[in-house]
Formats: C-alpha cells, sequence, structure tokens
C-alpha cells in the first residue's frame, strides 16, 4: 500500500507543528482532475472518518478514503530539497502517464 519516506513525515511533523495542527494526522487522496485524469490531494485531518483505512508512519496517522486506496497501491510519497525546488514528490509505480508540470496522472 502507501509508503511514507522518514523524510516526507518529518516535514510532514514540521508543517503540522508550524500550523497547529497538534494531534492532526495527513490524508492522502485521489481525486479526479488535472490534465491527465486523476490528481492527489494532501491535506491535515483532525480525525478518521467512516470509510477511512489509517495508516501509522512513525507515529504520524495517515488517512485514505476508500475509493483512493485503490489508486494509492505501491506508491511512495517522499520529500525533497534540491537546487531547483522543494516539494512534496509522489511516486506511483501503476500510474500509466502523468502531465507535464507532474501534478496529474493517468492509470
Amino acid at each position: 500500500m502507501l509508503r511514507l519516506t522518514d523524510r516526507a513525515v518529518e516535514k510532514v511533523r514540521q508543517l503540522m507543528a508550524k500550523e497547529n495542527k497538534d494531534g492532526h494526522g495527513l490524508r492522502v487522496a485521489v481525486q479526479g482532475g488535472g490534465c491527465s485524469g486523476f490528481q492527489y490531494g494532501l491535506s491535515y485531518e483532525a480525525e478518521q472518518q467512516a470509510n477511512d483505512l489509517v495508516l501509522e508512519f512513525d507515529g504520524l496517522k495517515v488517512f485514505v478514503d476508500g475509493m483512493s486506496s485503490m489508486y494509492l497501491e505501491q506508491v511512495t510519497i517522499d520529500y525533497l530539497d534540491t537546487l531547483s525546488g522543494a516539494g512534496f514528490k509522489i511516486e506511483n509505480s501503476k500510474s500509466t502517464g502523468t502531465c507535464g508540470c507532474g501534478a496529474s496522472f493517468s492509470m
């Protein structure tokens, strides 16, 4: 299923602390849209919803709704900070294509 690297977990924790979101988890979702058909969504979530799968990475709770879970198999979320920019990088080995900007994908 979904995997978060140690760098991604640490960055989420830093961002949640900065935005006073202690006690929250991370919601990872797949939504329709973008130029390739699907796009990822990352947001803070205060509590688990009824149909959520709850994963835990070094104490960080990650919530995934039932619909999104089927698109997040073999997905890795990392955080990169390079000379060309910083941000979360989502790698999906099952995607068949991405758009030029990297914000959406197809399956």
